[in-house]
């Protein structure tokens, strides 16, 4: 087992087991609890057409038992120790987690180690889930306007990628998965050398490394397959999709812009800038697109950008609108001409400083808890950026000038790596040209 200690200013420090399980500690004794998450490397961006949707499919079977705790035994027991657990799947990782008193963390891991081994799938208790999973697909995304529009307006900016199909997976690849291919899925990825353990509250980090020796460093594995996917893939170039539902009662306008991920950025500067792009067109009540197109023009009744850099493939910058009249065409052009403004004309000090004051209280905020503590490094050690890539926001943010917002701007959100998508009442007519 080596071991290697991270900056104490962070107080993370992590070890690695003999068989290839990375544990992650942050102490924080504020309060008697603990969290425990451990995250394996897969998700929904691993798969291949015929079994898309068996990640978070095998997410659900990992709580149908094992031999040694059959199914219910697990929540029942976690239940008892006055805790609570879950899981998620996403399209990089599919995590489960346990909040807990600190000094009940050796019952956590033991189910955890237990179930990354020994997993019970049985073809009724799957008859079972898949159902269970149908049904969430349905009342997510077959059932909501708004999720049909999503999920066809992914296939096409994603087109190429790994991200393209969702995370839920195709209804008909849910319905001919089967226990053959989950057996596979679990026996291939499920393995402590594809796993990071990560545990954050009033820990000693020497005794949950002894702790994770005693309950995971018995188990073998093999060495997972990476996938073969190219870093950054170059943009098809400029998409569109106008999606007509008869259940829309609203018009959706979204334009979107392949960019680089914390894990594919040439430099981490360009990932941390278009977060910083991101909140000067929205912040709130304070930026740029709410004050032009809500309270100016009126063009639109809600306005919204975003940029998620938590992938291992790149990102999307994403403007999204929705617009009261449907005149799409009108809305468009309006917010085309906010994203070039940004690498067209220097940012003012006023937003800068706005920004800056928004993403380090933000990050602050959200790091006060444990659990969004490990949530940050779990989601980071799971994309391949590493858990230190954050410590460093609050310098990184401070740091980029109006020159480089500007560049980064210009280099990134421009046609040839957009996707504009239109959701429109059926019997509308969005103007879209």
């Amino acid at each position: 087992m080596s071991t290697t200690i991270a900056p104490s200013i962070e107080t993370i420090e992590s070890t690695v087991l003999d068989n290839g399980l990375r544990v992650f500690v942050k102490p924080d004794s504020r309060a008697p609890i603990a969290v425990s998450q451990i995250w394996y490397r897969v998700g929904s961006s691993y798969e291949q057409r015929g079994v898309t949707g068996i990640s978070h499919l095998l997410e659900h079977m990992m709580f149908k038992g094992t031999p040694r705790y059959p199914e219910g035994v697990f929540s029942e027991i976690v239940s008892r120790q006055g805790s609570r657990e879950n899981a998620f799947t996403g399209r990089d990782f599919t995590a489960y987690f346990e909040i807990l008193a600190a000094d009940r963390l050796p019952v956590a891991f033991e189910l955890e180690a237990d179930r990354m081994a020994n997993l019970d799938i049985r073809d009724k208790a799957l008859q079972t889930e898949r159902q269970v999973v149908l049904e969430e697909r349905r009342l997510r995304t077959d059932d909501r306007p708004e999720g049909r529009f999503l999920e066809r307006y992914g296939a096409v900016a994603e087109a190429g990628t790994a991200y393209a199909h969702p995370v839920i997976g195709w209804a008909d690849d849910i319905n001919a998965i089967d226990e053959h291919d989950l057996k596979h899925w679990y026996r291939q990825w499920y393995t402590p050398a594809n796993a990071n353990l990560v545990v954050t509250g009033a820990v000693d980090p020497s005794e949950v490394f002894e702790l994770a020796e005693a309950h995971f460093g018995i188990l073998q594995g093999p060495q997972a397959v990476q996938p073969c996917d190219p870093r950054a893939l170059t943009p098809p170039g400029e998409r569109r999709l106008v999606y007509r539902d008869a259940q829309s009662q609203l018009t959706h306008l979204r334009i979107g812009y392949r960019v680089p991920s914390f894990a594919t950025a040439e430099t981490e500067e360009d990932a941390y800038a278009l977060m910083m792009l991101a909140v000067i067109l929205d912040g709130g009540e304070g930026g740029r697109l709410t004050d032009a197109l809500v309270r100016g023009s009126g063009q639109a009744t809600i306005v919204s950008s975003a940029y998620n850099g938590m992938t291992r493939l790149d990102a999307e910058f994403t403007c999204h609108a929705v617009c009261p009249n449907n005149q799409t065409e009108t809305l468009e052009q309006s917010l085309k001409s906010q994203i070039a403004r940004l690498s067209g004309e220097p940012i003012s000090e006023s937003e800068l400083r706005r920004a800056r004051s928004q993403l380090i209280a933000d990050h602050f905020l959200n790091a006060d808890d444990i659990f969004n503590q490990a949530m940050q490094i779990g989601q980071l050690e799971a994309i391949g950026a590493g858990w230190e890539t954050f410590s460093k926001l609050e310098h990184k943010v401070q740091s980029i000038s109006q020159a480089q917002l500007q560049a980064v701007a210009g280099r990134y959100l421009k046609a040839e790596n957009s996707v504009v998508g239109i959701l429109s009442p059926f019997e509308s007519e969005a103007k879209c040209e």
